[in-house]
């Protein structure tokens, strides 16, 4: 390539990374000049008009890494970038070597991602798996690649009957099994465990009591809503008594949170979820010592006990839940911040919550999703496992 050429790309590259600062409170920033590398002007141009059309933070996120992935995967398997339209024949490849049968793979060699291409993905740290994708990824991918294709205003082979087939008949080929997003759930007991981490009187100790008490006690918000929870969005609701069935029992502190924009709601749904004593307590005790009264909730700390005016990032979140783990003795691999979300509802099972109300609090719209840690409860507690004892 000819220094003019080079100089070009470099050029190129400079002003796509510029542009992507636009996004930096949604974009991981470490990411920009990686992203700015793959994507083309037309992709960045395509995530800035997204998010000045409102799409969600995680929505946007996730569709960015979707895009660059498949930019990385087209540029090493055909030399070229994405084609738009997409023909269907790519999207067809792009099944065939990412769902594959580790059986078949012994056999015939060639069956699968290619190892060119694979080493290429490798190198540049887009693949981190040595086998098969997970249908579930597979999936988001092909559907942020509809979407993609949807907001060009172009039609894409998604919708496709053989495409279709060829996605059912992989995923049930790679026999893989679904994951849940944290292994083990923080039900209350676990809770209990991080929360006596945080007894002292250190400014940090004092915040993450408030997150870890928050995030559980609202229906276990996702990390995302918990990173971007704003003074705001909280409301006093008058004191409710600790037995609702005895209107004359103690009178516990009550707090409403605006959800806003989240994973299953639009900020015009105005979802509320409340949150009552002990949460309420932490949240005030931490709101005062930090002197904050407007702006971000949670917030950095650094080492010296310096608050920061920029609220913490999703990814800090779980990595306070995972810090606190190691500190209660708990294995910080087996635990997510989504475990406090499924610990909720695991909880509520526990304790007779109705499934419905239990919903109300966690904002599931899906039924099924809900109802699996319903399951998983029951499961737990009844004598048919226990039969052999």
């Amino acid at each position: 390539m000819s220094d003019l050429a080079l100089t070009s790309l470099a050029d190129s590259e400079t002003r796509r990374a510029l542009q992507l600062d636009a996004l930096s409170a949604i974009l991981p920033m470490e990411r920009r000049d990686q992203l700015a590398k793959i994507l083309t002007d037309d992709d960045v141009a395509t995530l800035r008009h997204l998010a000045k059309e409102g799409m969600g933070e995680n929505s946007l996120r996730a569709l960015a890494s979707d895009l660059a992935y498949l930019e990385a995967w087209a540029i090493a398997a055909t030399a070229a970038p994405l084609p738009w339209p997409a023909p269907e024949a790519l999207a067809l490849k792009f099944v065939a070597q990412h769902l594959w049968d580790p059986a078949q793979r012994e056999s015939d060699p060639g069956h699968g991602m290619p190892e060119v291409i694979a080493t290429a993905l490798r190198l540049d740290g887009h693949l981190r798996v040595a086998g098969p994708h997970a249908p579930s990824t597979v999936k988001r991918r092909l559907a942020h690649w509809s979407t993609l294709h949807r907001w060009k205003g172009l039609m894409g082979p998604f919708a496709a009957p053989s495409l279709r087939t060829a996605v059912r008949l992989a995923v049930r080929a790679s026999a893989r099994p679904r994951r849940r997003k944290s292994q083990r759930a923080v039900t209350r007991d676990i809770l209990d465990r991080l929360l006596a981490t945080c007894r002292s009187d250190r400014l940090t100790d004092t915040r993450d009591l408030a997150l870890l008490l928050i995030a559980f006690g609202s229906g276990g918000r996702r990390r995302s809503e918990i990173a971007r929870l704003r003074v705001e969005q909280l409301s006093e609701e008058a004191p409710v008594p600790l037995d609702p069935d005895d209107p004359d029992s103690t009178r516990l502190p009550c707090l409403a949170i605006s959800l806003g924009k989240t994973k299953t709601a639009q900020a015009d749904d105005a979802a509320r979820v409340l949150i009552v004593g002990p949460p309420v307590e932490a949240l005030r005790d931490w709101l005062e010592r930090a002197a904050i009264s407007k702006g971000a909730v949670f917030r950095a700390i650094d080492r010296w006990e310096g608050l920061s005016d920029r609220a913490l990032t999703p990814q800090a979140v779980n990595l306070i839940l995972k810090r606190r783990c190691a500190e209660a003795g708990l294995d910080p691999l087996a635990f997510s911040a989504h475990g406090l979300r499924s610990g909720y509802l695991t909880e509520a099972a526990r304790n007779g919550v109705p499934l419905p109300a239990a919903m109300q609090q966690s904002q599931h719209r899906s039924v099924q999703q809900a109802a699996s840690y319903y399951n998983d409860a029951e499961r737990q507690l009844s004598k048919a496992a226990r039969l052999a004892l």
